[in-house]
C-alpha cells in the first residue's frame, strides 16, 4: 500500500492507495493535526503501508515526526520519497526560474490538477494559512502564480499589528460593508481574496479557474462564477505523480 502525504502549514492529510488503483481511488484517508501525528501509525501499519510519497511545507520538525510515524509503521526510508519540485513531472512542466523553489504542494496541486482537467488551461487557486493563485496553460506549462496571506493569516496580522483593532477568528462574511469592527475585518481580507483571485482569472483569459483549500468555503459564497470547487489536489497529485518519472 503506497502512503500519500500533504504536509501543510496547519494540517496533516494522508491517503493510502492499493498498487495499480487509478489516481484519487483511496482505500483509506485522514487528517490529522501536526501534534497528532503519532496517533497515525498503528493504522498506517494495519493498512499496511510499505512506502510513501510525502508533500511537505511544514518544516523540519514536522518532517521529523512524519518520518518517526512510518518508521514506526515499518516503512524503511528507503521506501520514502519526499515530493520535491522539479522541472518536469507527470506532464507538468515547472517554468519557474529556479524550479526546485516552486513550493512542492503548489506543483503537487498543479498535477492533480491537469490530471483532473487534461489539456485545459487552468488557474488553481489555493486557500489555506497561505492563497497561491497559480496558471497552467493547455500544454502543462507552469507560467508562473501568485502568493498572498491566506484568510485567516490576513484576519491575524491586523490584530498583531494594529493597537485597537481585535482578533477575529470568524469570517463569514454577511455583506461587504459592515456595521462593526469585527465584520469589517471578515469583510476586507474576504474581499481582498475575492479580488485578487478576480484579477488573476481576468489576466488570464479563458483560464478555468478552480478553487481549492480549507478556506475555499469561506471565499466562495463571494467569489463570481464561473469557478469549479475542488477538494485534495495535492494527494491526486502525489498519486500521479507516483507513477511518473523525475525530470
Amino acid at each position: 500500500m503506497l502512503l500519500l502525504i500533504d504536509a501543510g502549514n496547519t494540517r496533516v492529510k494522508w491517503a493510502a492507495a492499493a498498487p495499480g488503483s487509478a489516481p484519487g481511488d483511496w482505500a483509506a484517508q485522514g487528517v490529522l493535526a501536526h501534534a497528532d501525528i503519532a496517533q497515525a501509525e498503528a493504522r498506517w501499519h494495519a493498512l499496511p503501508v510499505t512506502a510513501a510519497l510525502v508533500c511537505n511545507v511544514a518544516g523540519a520538525g514536522v518532517a521529523e515526526q512524519i518520518a518517526a510515524a512510518l518508521s514506526a509503521a515499518s516503512v524503511s526510508p528507503q521506501a520514502i520519497e519526499w515530493f520535491r519540485s522539479t522541472p518536469t513531472r507527470a506532464g507538468v512542466t515547472n517554468a519557474y526560474r529556479q524550479p526546485a523553489q516552486l513550493g512542492c504542494d503548489r506543483f503537487a496541486a498543479l498535477v492533480g490538477a491537469r490530471h483532473r482537467y487534461p489539456a485545459q488551461r487552468l488557474l488553481v487557486v489555493t486557500c489555506g494559512t497561505a492563497t497561491t493563485i497559480d496558471l497552467l496553460d493547455a500544454t502543462g506549462r507552469f507560467c508562473g502564480g501568485m502568493i498572498l496571506p491566506g484568510l485567516a493569516t490576513m484576519a491575524r496580522s491586523l490584530a498583531l499589528n494594529t493597537a485597537q483593532l481585535p482578533a477575529v477568528g470568524d469570517t463569514t462574511v454577511a455583506g461587504m460593508f459592515a456595521d462593526h469592527t469585527e465584520q469589517a475585518i471578515a469583510s476586507g481580507c474576504v474581499h481582498a481574496q475575492v479580488g485578487a483571485i478576480m484579477q488573476a482569472r481576468q489576466a488570464a483569459s479563458g483560464a478555468r479557474c478552480l478553487l481549492a483549500g480549507g478556506a475555499a468555503p469561506l471565499i466562495a459564497p463571494h467569489l463570481p462564477e464561473p469557478f469549479d470547487r475542488v477538494g485534495q489536489l495535492v494527494l491526486l497529485g502525489l498519486h500521479v505523480a507516483a507513477g511518473a518519472e523525475v525530470a
